[in-house]
């Protein structure tokens, strides 16, 4: 008996039994579909945080200040207050490979316009963040250097809080005072919308000159962060050299002593979330996969089942001369089948899913050809796997002993 025609009995079994082929490849549907969507969703996520690491702005380098310690005790990274504008301007003065340098302190207050107010994120800091973040104004201007000289009170603010203060993010605010923890701001501009990041809503902020937030918001000369934007890719390396050199100068550390800040890269940032983006997919594809050996499981029972069933036939076959080869070769091919279309059904069931949560729950999903190949392929070995034993069951019978089952 060839190849083909093996196929074509294992078809006419399976037809045969049409209801409990279905529920014998539900394992592998449900597996194989399951793998595809936590990949997807795997792979969304990643490249969804990977192009708003890219957003935060071209060549990007954050300097924070290090670490406290106070009686022993360590602070979290960035607890130190010690950078200040002499800091910023000497990377300004003394960095060759850097093209802006923007700093920031923040602090989170409260909005008042009319009868409106919201809590925010006031962001004080100086023109060249518009370009180092990559934060334009899309209606109306950003602040100048001579906003900053004078103290200007004056703001930049995002959609939300246009959205939160008069009920519609397009209404025209520019022009309107705001007062931010009672003190009073021009808006003179809105930023272009950034969205949303994991649980930061980009555009719930406020941007003010650095000296205004300092002195009438804040109360503190301190710089809670430097974004420095290098000249190119390829002098990033050098930029986070320049800038580490002139830093431990400027808080006069000695050759042994530990820097008190961090330089950070985007593609620091960007490694780390893709290695907790990495883990966390192949965690769920993990659990995801034992619903497949749950359906090789169920494959292997189906053919046990199949062969205690068709013991006569198998008796009858090989009376008339079906070699043991053959009887195991079609039973593994019905394993194999059912395996096969599972992959094929658990495909469609994962793209189908993964664009249902796209389209309704807006979750971000992105189907690379590598996974869903993997996915049918390992469908495709725990038919062979699982079909195996009871494939050997059927082949081992004595034609006598077949013939005689009831």
């Amino acid at each position: 008996m060839n190849f083909i025609e093996n196929i074509r009995i294992a078809m006419r079994g399976l037809k045969s039994n049409k209801l409990r082929s279905l529920l014998t490849m539900l394992g592998i549907i449900i597996g194989v579909g399951a793998v595809i969507i936590m990949v997807a969703i795997g792979q969304g996520a990643k490249a969804s945080v990977a192009g708003q690491i890219q957003g935060l702005g071209s060549n990007l380098l954050i300097v924070s200040p290090g670490q406290s310690n106070t009686g022993g005790v360590k602070g979290g990274i960035g607890s130190l207050t010690n950078m200040t504008m002499d800091d910023v301007n000497a990377i300004k003065s003394g960095a060759d490979a850097v093209a802006n340098v923007a700093p920031s302190t923040s602090k989170q207050v409260q909005v008042v316009f009319g009868s409106q107010n919201t809590s925010t994120q006031v962001i004080g800091t100086t023109p060249s963040y518009a370009d180092a973040r990559n934060q334009q104004a899309n209606i109306g201007r950003f602040f100048t250097d001579k906003d900053v000289v004078d103290n200007a009170q004056v703001a930049v603010v995002g959609t939300s809080v246009v959205q939160n203060l008069m009920g519609n993010a397009n209404a025209n605010i520019v022009g309107q005072t705001i007062n931010i923890n009672q003190v009073p701001f021009e808006v003179i501009g809105v930023l272009q919308s950034k969205g949303s990041s994991g649980t930061s809503n980009n555009d719930d902020q406020i941007l003010v000159p650095i000296s205004s937030a300092q002195t009438r918001l804040i109360g503190s000369k301190s710089i809670r962060t430097i974004y420095v934007e290098a000249k190119s890719s390829d002098l990033m390396g050098t930029a986070s050299a320049e800038i580490t050199q002139i830093l431990r100068q400027q808080h006069g550390l000695s050759f042994n002593a530990a820097n008190d800040f961090t330089v950070t890269s985007q593609s620091d940032i960007l490694s780390t979330a893709e290695g907790v983006s990495q883990s966390l997919t192949l965690l769920l594809s993990g659990v995801a996969a034992i619903s497949l050996l749950v359906g090789g499981i169920g494959i292997m029972n189906i053919m046990l089942v199949s062969v205690t069933e068709r013991t006569r036939e198998i008796g009858i076959r090989k009376a008339i001369g079906a070699k043991r080869r053959a009887i195991m070769l079609q039973f593994l091919i019905e394993a194999v089948i059912l395996s096969m279309l599972g992959g094929i059904m658990g495909i469609l069931f994962g793209a189908g899913g993964a664009s249902l949560l796209n389209k309704f729950a807006g979750m971000s999903t992105q189907i690379t050809t590598s996974p869903v190949i993997m996915a049918f392929a390992f469908s495709v070995a725990i038919g062979i796997i699982f079909g195996v034993f009871p494939a050997q069951k059927a082949a081992k019978l004595r034609p006598i002993d077949a013939l005689r089952y009831e």
